[in-house]
């Protein structure tokens, strides 16, 4: 009887010891308004205080591209805010508008890269063929690891990790515009920078409940890897071929 009694005492205390998931609204909701600040930042300059739509930008789909990815970021401050005030089924209902926007994100991405390439835009010190893999890589990462948040809607823990992850891949353009001199203009030093956002993730995962989370491992991973191996693949013959077809077709 008095190992019955004990049991769920070591058992209760063992729970204490780990903080668990129930600082999970505070710390997705905080780290939403981190990435808000981080594009906010990074654009204010070219866009959000230039007016927006009335910004100077090259063309009408790099306004689009500008105006489809900023919702994106504001559905999600307002997702988080949504589940942390407990109104999930506000959330789950515009968590299907969320992945249809995803969605469109990709399609506009990859044509913003191609209306860049036929420009020739790009950072300065930079062949527009080789940097085109840098926008089409980041639209890879934030697909991928939107499909699987999405087959883990129901599953709250890897989907906001996986959501999480995906919009860390989208946040390099607007680092690279922060006045920092390893980061600016410069697509390797912004992405090194955006994994700060990963390992914030796993530090949280590791303080809250002992383990980095199945979903941060993998897709903080692949997003490592694919960032890291792209810069080697856009010097290759094999790379500057296709940028140069891809270039010939948005012509």
């Amino acid at each position: 009887m008095a190992t019955d009694v004990a049991f769920p005492r070591e058992h209760a205390s063992r729970s204490i010891d780990v903080p668990g998931r129930r600082y999970d609204h505070y710390f997705f909701s905080s780290m939403a308004l981190v990435m808000l600040a981080t594009v906010f930042i990074g654009f204010a300059h070219s866009y959000y205080l230039a007016g927006v739509f009335r910004a100077p930008l090259p063309s009408a789909i790099i306004h689009l591209h500008g105006a489809v990815f900023s919702c994106w970021i504001l559905l999600l401050v307002a997702q988080t805010s949504l589940v942390a005030a407990g109104r999930v089924d506000i959330h789950r209902r515009l968590g299907i508008a969320g992945f249809l926007l995803g969605c469109l994100m990709v399609v506009i991405g990859v044509l913003a890269a191609t209306d860049s390439l036929v420009r020739s835009a790009g950072p300065v010190d930079q062949d527009a063929k080789a940097f085109l893999i840098v926008p089409l890589t980041d639209m890879l990462i934030f697909a991928t690891v939107l499909f699987f948040a999405f087959r883990a809607r129901r599953d709250a823990a890897a989907h906001k990790r996986y959501i999480y992850v995906a919009t860390t891949a989208l946040l390099i353009a607007a680092i690279a515009r922060w006045p920092l001199a390893f980061s600016h203009r410069n697509p390797f030093g912004a992405g090194v920078v955006s994994f700060i956002f990963l390992f914030i993730l796993m530090g949280y995962d590791l303080w809250s409940t002992r383990r980095v989370h199945r979903a941060t491992l993998w897709a903080s991973a692949f997003l490592i890897f694919v960032q890291l191996i792209r810069f080697p693949i856009a010097q290759t013959a094999v790379w500057h071929q296709f940028a140069t077809w891809a270039q010939s077709q948005a012509r």
